[in-house]
């Protein structure tokens, strides 16, 4: 006999994670998936590059390049990882502009294991002088093979372009004269002033118990912090309105096309529109099906690559827009680009462009939450950065709820006079053209 479970049978047991939160203020999220094989542990600290001093910049993804370099249980550099990846499993880190993420995946039966290196590597790094000038070497090597490579020098250039000189328009890295002037204590106040309990959050998915979880937590997390770890963590600075005084940036090199990026000052993480935002990105340069895609690439054939993508902030974002093309192409491609931008202020969007851009962010976010180190990624990010864990059946009922008028006032509050940036990297040399196209942006 097939199997009569139904869509509202698999409901009824919904992945859901649970929030606790130990005596220190350390916040615990817990979501269990009993098929899983595997346990994904991370760590999420609300610091990042925005948090720091520009002669020092780059602080808070030193220490993440640091904690992995030895601590009093395990003082050999390599000790950390050769614990995890004995056990079949990986580990790594990342840092943003707002939080610093350290996280290992091992089969669930090695929980013990994973819970243990993370919190020795996290908590009592060695920070020993002779790492800390060997990491240096390497950050440096790592800020430079950016630099080297196109698609990610055009990111540091937009991102200059959008922000300004302040802490959003920063590299996240760094660069070398910052990295260059990092000391240890330098390394060692970023850990007093940030990494406390009330600042941490401990996200853990897979094949667990929320019971054995916290009793572990307890255990690695819940004692032996220094004096002052139970105050809170400093605020942050808010972002600021203002963009480059140079909206239009570029950079020749000799390069056989060029990498051009456009961007729009958007809207925060927790903006009510931020549904609509999502569909009209879809619209416009979110997949094949796209706008953009249609109009750059079916149609004209100027670029293999286009699309487009939001990113949110606490309290700012952006809208980019990305697409690979010829020298002689660049003007011609942003002027096609600045016609879609039109149009979508201009014109509402069709009912069944909508429903099949709807269609298509639900989809693509269900299917983003298919392993365990996409729900613990998820619920750990969320908690820390908005203070609660949207559940999955809320998200998709914003993306439900938008209509073709949401779509179009987004569009007016984003595609306007003035809020408009520009980079190219390549063998460009009509940067005074370009900028011309940017000023005259002027799409109601």
């Amino acid at each position: 006999m097939p199997n009569s479970t139904n869509h509202k049978d698999l409901q009824q047991v919904a992945v859901a994670p649970t929030i606790d939160e130990l005596p220190n203020g350390l916040r615990v999220v817990v979501t269990s998936i009993p098929h899983s094989q595997a346990a994904v542990l991370a760590a999420y600290v609300g610091v990042g590059s925005r948090d720091e001093a520009r002669d020092t910049l780059g602080l808070s993804h030193y220490l993440e390049h640091m904690l992995f370099k030895g601590t009093e249980a395990r003082p050999e550099p390599t000790a950390i990882s050769a614990a995890i990846e004995g056990a079949g499993g990986s580990l790594n880190a990342f840092t943003s502009r707002e939080l610093t993420c350290y996280w290992n995946r091992v089969p669930f039966d090695r929980l013990s294991l994973a819970m243990d290196v993370l919190a020795d590597s996290v908590r009592h790094s060695l920070l020993a002088e002779s790492e800390i000038e060997r990491e240096r070497t390497v950050i440096c090597s790592e800020i430079r093979r950016a630099h080297d490579q196109p698609g990610q020098r055009v990111g540091q250039l937009l991102t200059q372009a959008a922000y300004g000189e302040q802490p959003l328009g920063w590299e996240i890295a760094g660069d070398l004269e910052s990295v260059g002037s990092v000391t240890r204590e330098h390394l060692a106040d970023h850990i007093a002033t940030w990494y406390r309990p009330s600042n941490i959050v401990l996200s853990v998915a897979g094949n667990i118990e929320r019971e054995q979880v916290l009793e572990f937590a307890a255990r690695h997390w819940g004692e032996g912090w220094p004096e002052g770890a139970s105050a809170a963590a400093p605020g942050r600075s808010p972002a600021e309105a203002g963009m480059s005084d140079d909206l239009a940036q570029t950079e020749v090199r000799n390069l056989e096309q060029c990498n051009l990026a456009l961007a729009l000052r958007s809207i925060h993480r927790l903006d009510p529109d931020r549904y609509a935002m999502t569909l009209l990105n879809e619209v416009l340069g979110g997949g094949m099906s796209s706008r953009l895609f249609t109009e750059i690439r079916e149609k004209r054939g100027l670029a293999y690559s286009v699309g487009s993508h939001p990113t949110a902030f606490d309290d700012a974002g952006h809208l980019a827009i990305m697409a690979g093309v010829t020298d002689e192409h660049v003007l011609e491609t942003v002027d096609v680009v600045l016609d879609e931008l039109g149009k979508l202020v201009a014109e509402p969007v069709a009912d069944e462009e909508l429903e099949r851009v709807r269609e298509h962010a639900i989809g693509s976010f269900r299917l983003g939450l298919d392993a365990a180190a996409s729900w613990c990624h998820r619920a750990g990010g969320m908690l820390l950065s908005n203070g609660f864990i949207e559940p999955v059946e809320e998200t998709i009922a914003g993306y439900e709820s938008v209509t073709t008028a949401d779509v179009r006032r987004v569009a007016q509050r984003v595609m306007r006079e003035g809020n408009l940036a520009a980079a190219v990297v390549g063998p460009f040399e009509q940067a005074d053209e370009l900028r011309e196209q940017v000023d005259c942006f002027s799409p109601s």
